[in-house]
Parts: structure tokens; C-alpha cells; sequence
């Protein structure tokens, strides 16, 4: 899993992120994982100047992100903040990624892969994985949409405020991977906590942060997630956009 590799501490880094900026006008990276020796020098979060330089350690390793995608750098040596400008830009990934549709209009179904295949990931940045805990952003006004990974068999999840109040039903069908939560009679709230439960069995907690638009690009819609501390979506914009 791509957060595994993340090994640093996000409180420490979320406190940085306003302070390290790059001048106006100058295009950046910003660094979406950091481990070994340089993390503090490399915090996730921090901007690089695109024609600048990383110098790491033995045993570092660097996540940055850019409009050209995700890379990984691994220490000691010094590398390019750029890539080559024959690297096509991930532009058209991004948009496909960050996609708001009407919930009507998502389309279902099972993803099969090969038995030594990762597990297919989420297809959009928006939906909101029904077995997962943790912080999620979504865009204030947008459709919410759960999906789910497990798609053999049908299954009708409940989702309620933690702090009480009334259930909401995400009734899932055979097949299908997306679920839409009824927005209209139950709209989310900034803030806000809701526990997930399957048959009656806890299945995690989730924290909503609502953003008041979507960040035009790939640097800023991370900036923006690790800012309010949406690692997981973080995660899959990193892993989606990756280099070859």
C-alpha cells in the first residue's frame, strides 16, 4: 500500500506546509513522502522549485508530485526537481481522477484482475471507501458517492452521525462497486464524524472536511489534502498519477 511507504509524522509536516512555499511565479513539486535521514529537511508538504535540486541521504526516500505525475527519488545522490519535457503531463489522469459526475450517471461494476494483481484502487478522488476509516474531503455541493471494493455479493451498509442521529442507508447490488448517500434529506456536514456499520458490525469512523471548491491542479489539489489531513485520498492521487 502506497501509505506504508510514507514514513514520517503528518502532524509535524501539516504544521510546515504554509511556511514552505515557493516564490510567485515559480513552477513547483511539492513532496508527498518522505522517509530516512532528510524527512525533516523534506517534509510532505513542502514546495521545491522545479529547477532546483534534492540532495538525500543514505536510506532516504522522496515522494514528489507534479503536473508530469509521481516519482520516487531514493538516497544518497543528488537529483533534478524537473523531469525531462518529453515526459507527457498527467493532465488528462488528474481530470479523469477528479471527475464530478451526477450520481445517477456513475457507472457500477466488478474490476477482475489477475491473481498477482493488486487490488483494483478507487477510480475517483471523491468517493469515499465504505470500509476504510479516517478523514475524507469532498467538495461542498458536489454528489457524495461510497464505493466499496467487494463487489461478489450484495450489501446494504448504515451510515450514522457518531454523535447520533438518524442512519443513512448505502444499499450496494451484486456487482456493483458505487452507492449514492441521499444528500438532499441527509447532507453532510464540515466536520463531522459518522460511524459505518455492516449487519450490525462496527466497519470504521469517518471524518468529513468539505472544501469550498476543487484545486485546479494536481500540486494543488495535494497541497490541499495534506493540509486537512486526507491521507487517503493523498495516497491515491500519488499512486494514480505515478511515473512508469
Amino acid at each position: 500500500m502506497f501509505s506504508a511507504r510514507f514514513g514520517i509524522a503528518r502532524g509535524a509536516a501539516l504544521a510546515a506546509v504554509a511556511a514552505l512555499v515557493v516564490p510567485a511565479g515559480a513552477n513547483a513539486a511539492i513532496v508527498v513522502g518522505s522517509s530516512g535521514p532528510s524527512a525533516a529537511t523534506y517534509p510532505v508538504g513542502r514546495k521545491l522549485d522545479d529547477s532546483g535540486v534534492v540532495t538525500l541521504r543514505a536510506g532516504d526516500t522522496l515522494t514528489i508530485l507534479d503536473g508530469r505525475g509521481t516519482r520516487v527519488l531514493k538516497g544518497g545522490g543528488t537529483f533534478a526537481v524537473s523531469v525531462s519535457s518529453t515526459v507527457p503531463a498527467k493532465t488528462s489522469t488528474f481530470a479523469v481522477l477528479t471527475m464530478q459526475r451526477a450520481a445517477k450517471r456513475v457507472r457500477t461494476g466488478a474490476v477482475r484482475a489477475g491473481k498477482d494483481a493488486a487490488p483494483p484502487a478507487s477510480p475517483n478522488l471523491w468517493f469515499i471507501d465504505v470500509e476504510k476509516s479516517g478523514k475524507r474531503c469532498l467538495v461542498e455541493g458536489e454528489p457524495v458517492r461510497f464505493w466499496r471494493l467487494d463487489t461478489d455479493r450484495p450489501a446494504t451498509y448504515a451510515v450514522a452521525p457518531a454523535a447520533g442521529g438518524t442512519s443513512v442507508s448505502l444499499a450496494f447490488a451484486k456487482g456493483a462497486m458505487v452507492a449514492p448517500w441521499d444528500a438532499a434529506s441527509n447532507p453532510v456536514a464540515d466536520g463531522a464524524n459518522y460511524a459505518v456499520t455492516l449487519d450490525g458490525k462496527p466497519v470504521g469512523t469517518i471524518e468529513i472536511a468539505l472544501l469550498p471548491g476543487q484545486p485546479a491542479d494536481a500540486e494543488a489539489m495535494a497541497a490541499t489534502l495534506i493540509e486537512q489531513g486526507c491521507t487517503a485520498q493523498l495516497d491515491l492521487l500519488a499512486t494514480t498519477l505515478a511515473q512508469p
